[in-house]
């Protein structure tokens, strides 16, 4: 019998036994609701890599649409990632969430019926607005509902279990390309989405967690004109040259514009980018890390999956069956590392990880025409692969482990806004280390090129991450008194 209190015990023979069950716990539930909408974004970068051959064959455009395709994404998500992040420390996970779930779903259809390249980058523009509001809400919910070693274990297996897009995204992406359309790739972002927004419902949110910030409007402006400008230069120089005005003149504006960026961030009483948050060491230092690290990720992954069909000839499907090794090290051993972290400290992770990952490019030199995948890039792409799963969760939990509770949403947003503005240049970087054609030299100097940004990352992690760094006393009255 259940005794309900202010109520009389009902008697067995009028009233029967109710069985009951046991609710799920609230952080399960957290840590699903994030992994899915992470998922998503992932899912989206992982299948669009593998049909960007695809997408120049039917619209024309070549690398610099290619290039257009992918940075027009990290453009917008890294110039709002920082607002984003503010916005969800002060209105609230659950809903920013929810906002950028809708706007992504609305997106994703967008470049699913675009006509021509023009209008297939403005919807990835659009795109990449709404992932701005998906990773860092999702993560800051998981920094707000664990601590300890178990938020450390909790990052581990969000980190893995989004890995599972780079399984599924090269393998659906690639069996759709070659078998039906690219279009489709964007169109399937819709289920992951749907799904995530119904079990988003069961969840209460604990609602702000500070007062509502005025929007750094000027800000954001300064942060898009800074990253756009010399991003449009290095992609655009590879058909107008360095010196026409079209190049140089927005090349020269970027600059001047983020250094007016970091300016006004300074002296503005409600920055998008706080950069007191710099002053926690392993907040600053595995923030540049992750520069060196993520630049290495988006440029080499990009140019092994182009190598892998426009130069040695695979499918599209082939090249995402190619790439799964890398995710499934991810899934499998991303928890592992994420939580030998959390009880030896981060410092021997993120500075051997980065290594093994650079390694593993130098491995993949060996490339040349007659091609063989099994001998010449399947060995380089299993190294890299454990170094990433070495790497990722620890660098994590070490940035997000140096920022007050209250902080997360922006300090998750700073961090992911770096990896996102690192792989941004990187891959406009591309067209000029492969000097505008891809081919097995110019694959090879790539391949150089990243496995010294991942060494860059691992000494810098050796010689400045500390193992015992959590919030400084300071620093957490600090920021307690700014709100």
């Amino acid at each position: 019998m259940i005794r309900w209190p202010g109520h009389a015990v009902a008697s067995p023979a009028r009233q029967p036994a109710r069985e009951t069950i046991p609710p799920v716990p609230v952080e399960r539930t957290v840590l699903v609701v994030a992994i899915l909408a992470s998922f998503v974004a992932f899912l989206d970068g992982a299948i669009v890599t593998v049909a960007l051959p695809a997408i120049t064959a039917d619209l024309g455009g070549g690398l610099v649409l290619q290039q257009w395709v992918v940075d027009a994404y990290l453009l917008s998500l890294g110039a709002l990632i920082l607002i984003a992040g503010a916005v969800s420390d002060a209105f609230g996970r659950a809903r920013i969430l929810r906002s950028g779930l809708i706007l992504f779903g609305i997106a994703s259809v967008g470049c699913a019926l675009a006509p021509g390249g023009e209008l297939l980058v403005a919807s990835r523009a659009v795109q990449g607005a709404g992932a701005a509001m998906l990773v860092p809400s999702s993560l800051a919910m998981i920094t707000e509902t664990f601590s300890g070693a178990e938020r450390a274990r909790a990052i581990g297996t969000w980190t893995g279990w989004t890995g599972t897009a780079f399984i599924a995204g090269p393998l659906v992406g690639g069996l759709l390309v070659d078998s039906v359309s690219w279009r489709l790739i964007f169109a399937i972002n819709v289920i992951p989405i749907g799904a995530t927004l119904v079990l988003l419902q069961r969840i209460k949110s604990a609602g702000p967690v500070g007062r509502r910030p005025r929007i750094d409007f000027v800000g954001a402006l300064l942060a898009a004109a800074g990253l756009g400008g010399p991003v449009f230069a290095l992609i655009e120089q590879l058909q107008l040259g360095w010196l026409n005005p079209t190049v140089l003149v927005p090349f020269i504006l970027g600059v001047f514009c983020f250094g007016g960026f970091l300016w006004w961030e300074h002296r503005t009483p409600q920055p998008m980018m706080p950069l007191g948050l710099f002053g926690t060491r392993n907040f600053g230092i595995g923030n540049l890390a992750t520069a060196f690290i993520y630049a290495g990720v988006s440029l080499g992954q990009l140019v092994v999956v182009l190598f892998l069909q426009e130069v040695a000839g695979l499918s599209a499907f082939w090249t995402g069956l190619a790439m799964i090794p890398v995710a499934l090290l991810s899934l499998l051993l991303a928890g592992v590392f994420g939580g030998l972290a959390g009880k030896h400290g981060p410092r021997l992770f993120m500075t051997a990880g980065p290594l093994v990952a650079g390694s593993g490019y130098l491995l993949m030199l060996t490339a040349h025409l007659p091609f063989s995948f099994w001998s010449q890039v399947l060995p380089g792409l299993i190294l890299f692969g454990l170094g990433l799963a070495i790497t990722v969760a620890p660098l994590t939990a070490a940035i997000l482990g140096a920022v007050p509770p209250g902080q997360s949403g922006i300090g998750s947003a700073v961090n992911n806004a770096v990896s996102r503005v690192a792989g941004l240049v990187a891959v406009a970087f591309a067209g000029v280390i492969i000097n505008g054609t891809l081919d097995v030299g110019g694959f090879h100097r790539v391949l150089t090129v990243t496995s010294v940004l991942f060494a860059v990352g691992g000494i810098i992690s050796a010689l400045g991450i500390s193992n015992h760094s959590s919030v400084p006393p300071v620093a957490e009255r600090r920021f307690a008194e700014e709100g």
